[in-house]
């Protein structure tokens, strides 16, 4: 597939201009990213006092909650982007420009990422002065978390598009919603072992539950588990393919139906 890099940079401008124009929307991006990591960190220095496991590593449920919504950003960077575009009625109107679906994918993940760095950075630097904690000492591996974790995210919102496609807005709660059955799987503030047996086959089929395992094997071992981030590459190219390929359908069958023209009612 040939992208053009100006119909996607025109597209990116716009939703730029739309981010600058409303300072609610950047707050709201920074909000819950601040308001987890002063929760969690004071729960954070409480265990760290009380248990000896929390004392060899004190930031590890902070580290926990801020690579959580490193993926929650991720996944609502697309739903969001692509909900602008619903909410302005203005899906008709790209349908019959020259812009490819798979541009309007570009887009959207583009924008998923700054958006994430808007709403997630601020929590990370607040850590620092509040908790002493600082997630870059995790080193390179924190790069590698980082981009496995928003590409769950980019699967996780470009399905959400999709069912909000095929289904109109009734369903975009989803966006909020769908992101966090995941969570009790992830294994963000404890080991997968703790699971089930039977439910931790389950959490080790989403990478997420090898990103975490691997962030605590690095922050209470020292050890960087090579196997768990090929692990989680593996399915999380197999989650983004299935989350492109689904929202490309959805947009061809939408297309097809006409539903395009009046997906914002």
């Amino acid at each position: 597939m040939i992208l053009s890099i100006r119909r996607v940079a025109g597209l990116c401008l716009r939703h730029l201009y739309i981010l600058r124009g409303s300072w609610l929307r950047m707050l709201e991006m920074a909000y819950w990213p601040l308001i987890n990591v002063v929760m969690w960190g004071f729960t954070s220095q409480f265990l760290s006092h009380n248990s000896s496991w929390f004392a060899q590593a004190g930031g590890v449920l902070i580290a926990g909650a801020l690579l959580w919504d490193v993926m929650f950003r991720g996944n609502l960077g697309v739903a969001l982007s692509f909900l602008e575009e619903m909410w302005s009625r203005n899906l008709g109107y790209l349908s019959v420009s020259p812009l490819r679906p798979g541009e309007m994918v570009a887009t959207i993940l583009v924008m998923s990422f700054i958006r994430t760095m808007i709403g997630v950075m601020p929590a990370v630097l607040l850590a620092i002065p509040l908790y002493h904690f600082s997630l870059f000492s995790l080193g390179l591996p924190l790069l590698v978390f980082w981009t496995l974790l928003t590409m769950m995210g980019w699967a996780t919102g470009l399905a959400v598009s999709a069912m909000v496609l095929r289904f109109g807005l009734g369903a975009e709660s989803l966006a909020w919603v769908m992101i966090f059955a995941i969570g009790p799987l992830a294994g963000v503030y404890y080991p997968i072992s703790v699971l089930p047996d039977w439910l931790q086959a389950v959490a080790w089929a989403l990478p997420p539950a090898h990103v975490f395992e691997g962030m605590r094997a690095v922050m209470t071992e020292g050890v960087v588990r090579t196997d768990l981030m090929l692990s989680a590459l593996a399915l999380d190219l197999v989650y983004l393919a299935l989350g492109i390929g689904l929202f490309l359908y959805a947009w061809h069958t939408a297309r097809v139906r006409g539903a395009l023209l009046n997906v914002g009612e």
